[in-house]
């Protein structure tokens, strides 16, 4: 059902805009979906680059802005030597960086996972239903079990997270887009 009142003129001829972002959100959700292995590849080099320029970016900051007296500076340095080092691994071993990216996401897995179980263990007198909260926390552990054994699984399952939450939001914007349009149309008839 549509608001009684009027929407600006201004979204209703611009109803186009959200379309094509829409559009494009689809798209890129598609791809994503077609081409998993490629989307890792990827999220993996632009961590690197993001890595290396880090690195360089806290060296120069350490060199130019910090006071040598301070004794800070040489934090920075080993902060930007490490964020090199990554970036540099990354580009040349980007098989090894995936493996590890997901390693932690196991590792953060199993550990949440504990945590729910022992949160719920010491709620369970005030709190009825704990067994939810140490299913969920079972459910983070074989999670992180399965992701230390097969690492690659991680990787892909947020690329096709991104995917499908891409391609959902693409079809809210085309909605809107749509609604807006609509929107023009009873507006420009009614004047």
């Amino acid at each position: 059902m549509l608001s009684t009142a009027p929407v600006p003129s201004s979204l209703t001829s611009h109803w186009w805009m959200p379309l094509l972002r829409g559009l494009l959100a689809i798209v890129f959700g598609a791809v994503l979906f077609a081409f998993p292995i490629s989307a890792v590849a990827a999220l993996v080099i632009l961590f690197g680059a993001f890595a290396l320029v880090d690195g360089i970016l806290a060296i120069v900051q350490a060199l130019r802005f910090a006071h040598p007296n301070s004794g800070r500076w040489w934090w920075l340095l080993a902060q930007g030597a490490a964020g090199i080092l990554i970036g540099v691994v990354t580009f040349f071993y980007p098989g090894i960086t995936a493996g590890t990216l997901a390693l932690l996401i196991a590792a953060w897995a199993v550990i949440t996972g504990g945590f729910e179980i022992a949160t719920a263990i010491r709620l369970r007198r005030d709190v009825p239903g704990e067994i939810f909260l140490i299913v969920a926390g079972l459910l983070s552990i074989v999670l992180g079990a399965l992701l230390f054994l097969f690492p690659l699984a991680a990787l892909l399952t947020v690329v096709w997270l991104l995917a499908a939450y891409s391609i959902i939001a693409g079809a809210a914007l085309i909605a809107l887009a749509l609604r807006l349009r609509m929107c023009g149309r009873i507006t420009a008839a009614g004047a």
